[in-house]
């Protein structure tokens, strides 16, 4: 498996800080103030090539062309608004790749929702990311940009980040925790704001915490673990991976985070119409977390061109939430956005490639 793009061989300034561009500025014999204004048209400006951070020597600019540095911004290869205002970006890479990245706007928020790999190799049933299998996991700069495209297409300052797009952050720790101090250093996006999904890799968890501790020196963004069923055997059939990971275990797991973080872990269950919310389904569930530091976050299926999975009614979803705010579990339902324009994670992408 490839696990970086094609840029290796270019020095890419996005997803540095100002230490970093400073003394790239020093060691190619200018003043550091020059690297603090690489920082602030990187960040501030969201520039996307040298030529255009005209504060810079002319001479300084060639040079830095020769060397083959490179701000490292993506191309924007197609775009799908929904009627809501939800925007899907479709995202091209130096290598030919592909990559979504979605605009979530309300009144006094926007929500980034980033992809951390271009596909996913955890094959779960509900998803159109997995479909295509996984080419490579992003680089730090890949996942900036995904941030920085977003701002530029509503041209206003993003307020929250998910990792919920495609990709299993988690078989990309490094790149996805560099991202999170870069997102909160020099954008100014702070922790809280920031929301890791994953579907959970056995022994992962705790080396997440102890990691992001040692990289972020404190660790305040939110952990969604993506459960979507309340026993193995239902998981299993919704999750492959889940097979080599039972569930107790990755409770466990999620406990042991929350021991070494001090942070609660919210845990996300997609509802699949007559599949997995049912009453039984609920009452397990409250079962499962219960005495647990957590929240649980419901999302309703957002439908798949040729898959089966069904969208359930309002009176499932408001029965199963009921059962669960009556066992006393902290509750919320998300609210679909995008859904006019195939929103869920993979489908431009795949739809991009059958067109190719």
């Amino acid at each position: 498996m490839t696990i970086s793009s094609s840029t290796e061989d270019k020095i890419v300034l996005l997803g540095r800080n100002i230490a970093q561009l400073e003394e790239l500025a020093v060691s190619d014999g200018e003043k550091p103030f020059r690297g603090r204004q690489l920082h602030q048209w990187l960040y501030a400006k969201g520039v996307k090539n040298l030529e255009e951070i005209i504060v810079l020597p002319k001479s300084w600019r060639l040079s830095l062309n020769q060397k083959g540095v490179c701000i490292g911004r993506l191309e924007e290869v197609g775009q799908q608004k929904a009627n809501d205002g939800t925007i899907k970006l479709l995202l091209g890479t130096n290598d030919g790749e592909t990559v979504e990245a979605v605009g979530i706007p309300t009144p006094s928020r926007l929500t980034v929702c980033v992809s951390s790999q271009i596909g996913c190799s955890m094959g779960c049933q509900f998803c159109a990311t997995g479909k295509g299998g996984l080419q490579r996991s992003l680089a730090t700069y890949e996942i900036i940009d995904q941030v920085l495209s977003i701002r530029g297409v509503f041209k206003r300052r993003p307020s929250h980040i998910v990792f919920m797009g495609m990709g299993e952050p988690l078989l990309n720790i490094e790149p996805v925790l560099e991202s999170i101090d870069c997102l909160n250093k020099d954008l100014g996006i702070a922790q809280r704001r920031i929301t890791l999904s994953t579907v959970g890799i056995s022994n992962t968890l705790p080396t997440l915490a102890e990691l992001a501790m040692k990289r972020l020196g404190r660790v305040q963004f939110t952990l969604a673990l993506s459960l979507h069923a309340p026993n193995q055997k239902l998981r299993e059939s919704l999750i492959p991976s889940a097979k080599a990971y039972p569930i107790q275990n990755l409770l466990q797991d999620c406990r042991h985070y929350v021991a070494i973080t001090g942070r609660r872990v919210s845990f996300e269950y997609i509802l699949l119409g007559t599949l997995n919310d049912q009453v039984d389904h609920a009452e397990e569930l409250a079962e499962l977390v219960s005495g647990f530091q957590s929240h649980v976050n419901l999302i309703a299926y957002n439908p798949i061109d040729g898959e089966d999975f069904k969208r359930p009614s309002m009176t499932r979803i408001k029965r199963f939430m009921s059962v669960l705010q009556n066992r006393g579990v902290a509750v919320s339902l998300r609210s679909s956005r995008g859904l006019d324009q195939n929103a869920a994670c993979g489908q431009l992408r795949r739809k991009h490639r059958d067109l190719a």
